[in-house]
């Protein structure tokens, strides 16, 4: 499903400014895998080379590694195929039972205890109700499941390697990674003047720490959750950066059940009721955030009017996504291919529409490649030759020469 506002008057800067929502492991997979399509089938677009991103919760994982110049095909070799040189995930360290603070919230068991009971000889009412046990032990509860440590030490390796950078101030685009203070509820976008000195992979780590799953992150002696419970994409925050042409990506859209193909489960054929909770959680959850996107998404045009936007998002009847656990990474591959083969059926559907106007900031379709309805997403991803770390820095030297001298020549035939 793809979402098009056509820009009032064009600018002529031709800036593209990419914006990346969160929705879990699963929906950073299906926005890899929409993407890599992008990636493959438009031609003059670059997205190792936008002049601005912004990323939430999984999304942010894909904005820094963009800005970064990691390709999306070399992001596909990491995460979907593990044929990478570059990096090796594992999907088990991501999910480490969160040990170290379940030690420390049990020894804080008698002190608690202790202090209950002196409340209890004071009043003893008051401290036997289920509401005053609940907030005297509810501190035994840990904040998150798991440990999300791992998150950053595997993106600090990852961003301090090959000529990389875990420095918002060293990066040669603009990048903003955005979380939420535990403690006011504010949205912080790491990457503005006066957080730009936190360091990537720590931003990234507060951005994913969905609550429950991960306990929250403390940086400068605030706490911080994932970005996405302020807002889905926050969009606003590149719209606001002079672009002309805004890309965005959400992977997670209310599941229609009415309008699903006659194959779905009973599950959909009955209706999401009977899936139990975790149906009715799941379809909860995205209502919540599309409501919010679509909030921001009908004001854009307005505010924006002069900057082409397009954001992609998977479609409402697509059962196989919806029952797809957000938190597995058993599916990635799975959902990486059927947010490609979205996103080009996208790309065919509204060609008439599209291609005018990517035309005007130099981005024109490859055919070979939106045409193909049976392209798949392992086709463009040949393993890359091994590389030392001197070669990967010379290597990125020699794209930078190759970029100046390109805009060097477009200048003089302009």
């Amino acid at each position: 499903m793809l979402s098009i506002h056509s820009a009032r008057q064009r600018g002529h800067n031709c800036k593209i400014g990419l914006a990346i929502a969160g929705g879990g492991p699963i929906g950073g997979m299906y926005e890899l895998g929409a993407l890599r399509a992008l990636d493959e089938a438009l031609d003059g677009l670059d997205l190792t080379r936008m002049d601005c991103y912004v990323g939430v919760s999984s999304g942010a994982f894909l904005a820094a590694g963009l800005a970064n110049r990691m390709s999306t095909a070399e992001m596909c070799r990491i995460f979907i195929t593990g044929t990478s040189d570059d990096a090796e995930f594992r999907p088990e360290t991501f999910l480490r039972p969160n040990v170290g603070e379940y030690l420390r919230r049990a020894a804080s068991l008698p002190g608690l205890y202790a202090d209950w009971v002196s409340r209890l000889l004071r009043s003893p009412h008051r401290a036997t109700r289920w509401s005053d046990l609940f907030l005297r032990f509810g501190g035994l509860v840990p904040t998150g499941i798991f440990d999300n440590q791992e998150v950053e030490r595997f993106l600090r390796d990852i961003f301090t390697r090959r000529g990389r950078s875990n420095d918002f101030r060293t990066l040669d685009a603009d990048l903003f990674v955005v979380a939420v203070d535990l403690d006011s509820g504010e949205a912080v976008r790491f990457g503005e003047q006066g957080w730009d000195d936190v360091p990537i992979s720590c931003a990234v780590q507060a951005s994913s720490a969905l609550p429950g799953l991960y306990p929250p992150v403390e940086i400068g002696g605030r706490h911080f959750l994932d970005g996405a419970l302020r807002r889905t994409m926050h969009a606003s925050t590149v719209l606001d950066r002079g672009i002309d042409l805004m890309i965005g990506v959400n992977p997670l859209v209310p599941f229609d059940a009415n309008q699903a193909t006659p194959q779905a489960d009973q599950a959909e054929q009955v209706g999401l009721a009977s899936g139990g909770l975790p149906a009715v959680l799941s379809q909860t959850l995205r209502t919540l955030l599309q409501s919010r996107m679509q909030i921001g998404m009908e004001k854009y045009p307005l505010r924006y009017p002069d900057i082409d936007q397009l954001v992609f998002e998977p479609n409402a009847d697509d059962s196989e996504l919806f029952f797809t656990n957000l938190f597995s990474f058993s599916s990635r591959h799975r959902v990486c291919q059927l947010a490609y083969r979205n996103t080009l059926a996208d790309l065919r559907k509204r060609a008439a529409t599209l291609k005018p106007m990517l035309a005007a900031h130099g981005i024109r379709y490859n055919e070979d490649i939106v045409q193909d309805r049976n392209r798949s997403i392992l086709a463009g991803l040949d393993v890359a030759p091994r590389m030392t770390e001197t070669t990967a820095r010379l290597r990125r030297a020699l794209d930078d020469v190759d970029q100046l001298v390109s805009r060097h020549r477009a200048a003089r035939h302009s």
